[in-house]
């Protein structure tokens, strides 16, 4: 057997690192781009529930005369939703929103009237869906999130992530109010 000229193996170590460099670099895009269609899915409920917000503020006016005050709280955090682009503040305006929403529909208790109404109980539905649907997006977002880091923090991916620029991605976390223990009193 003869021997391999050390430029040979020197090649093919410093090609194998190109490689293996390569592959690192398009898993950490991949799973980062993963991250970001992640959170338009969190989107896109959040804008859903807020195209459903109009037409149940509109149905709770004609019942609810006295309540001036929480509905226009209500409109200005839908507007809020909406506007926000970062995980965070999207996060903080339906933290801020849910609690809200949670306010408007104990209101609703107060007006039987309403609470009969079909358009009130298909918007409440509605609602309801789309709350379910966030919190799938989140759930789903976070775990993205949480593949997306770990990939960011375990060795090697940590220097090229370093070289990359790459930062580690928000989680979508639940307000301190959704931390409270829930009270049942009969």
């Amino acid at each position: 057997m003869s021997k391999l000229n050390p430029l040979i193996i020197i090649a093919i170590v410093v090609g194998g690192i190109l490689l293996y460099i390569w592959f690192l670099y398009n898993t950490l895009i991949s799973t980062k781009l993963r991250v970001s269609e992640a959170f338009s899915h969190i989107d896109v409920q959040l804008k859903r529930r807020a195209s459903l917000i109009p037409n149940l503020i509109e149905t709770v006016k004609g019942y609810a005369k006295h309540e001036k005050d929480l509905l226009e709280k209500i409109t200005q955090l839908r507007s809020e939703i909406v506007s926000n682009k970062g995980v965070e503040d999207k996060a903080k305006a339906n933290n801020m929103l849910s609690d809200a929403l949670k306010s408007l529909f104990a209101v609703a208790e107060n007006y039987p009237q309403l609470r009969a109404s079909e358009n009130f109980k298909e918007l409440q539905g509605e609602l309801s869906d789309t709350e379910n649907k966030i919190a799938y997006a989140r759930q789903f977002y976070n775990s993205q999130v949480l593949d997306y880091n770990t990939k960011l923090a375990i060795f090697p991916n940590v220097f090229i992530a370093r070289i990359l620029n790459l930062a580690p991605a928000e989680f979508f976390a639940a307000s301190e109010e959704e931390k409270k223990e829930v009270k049942v009193s009969f």
